[in-house]
């Protein structure tokens, strides 16, 4: 069983309302591209990583980029978020972090300049 994700076509009807309208030539496949930036988001992976079911990697970065700078993605958000709730009450879980893998060696290097130093040239 593959472990891609896919949105479902109940998914996609709910989310074509916030979609842009295509000038000139028509947009790629919305569906494939969508679930690969979603793949690539959720998984924390590169755009050249995204595997080739979901289409070129550039095609998945261009779009990303371009919905991100005109805002759709925020469009997308707010509306799911007010859509049949109380707008009184929202609530958004951020318990689902990830670290870096250098974030353990932020701390300051041996014969470096580091915290402790610093306080005892300002005392």
């Amino acid at each position: 069983m593959s472990n891609l994700f896919w949105l479902t076509e109940a998914q996609m009807a709910r989310l074509r309302p916030f979609f842009p309208k295509s000038h000139g030539r028509p947009r790629v496949d919305d569906p494939r591209v969508l679930s690969g930036i979603i793949f690539i988001n959720r998984n924390g992976l590169r755009w050249c990583d995204a595997p080739k079911e979901y289409g070129p990697a550039k095609t998945l970065y261009n779009r990303w980029k371009r919905w991100s700078d005109n805002g759709v993605f925020a469009r997308i958000m707010v509306g799911l978020a007010t859509e049949g709730t109380d707008p009184e009450t929202i609530m958004i879980d951020a318990t689902y972090l990830k670290a870096h893998r250098t974030a353990c060696s932020l701390r300051a290097k041996k014969g470096g300049v580091g915290a402790r130093s610093v306080e005892r040239k300002a005392a």
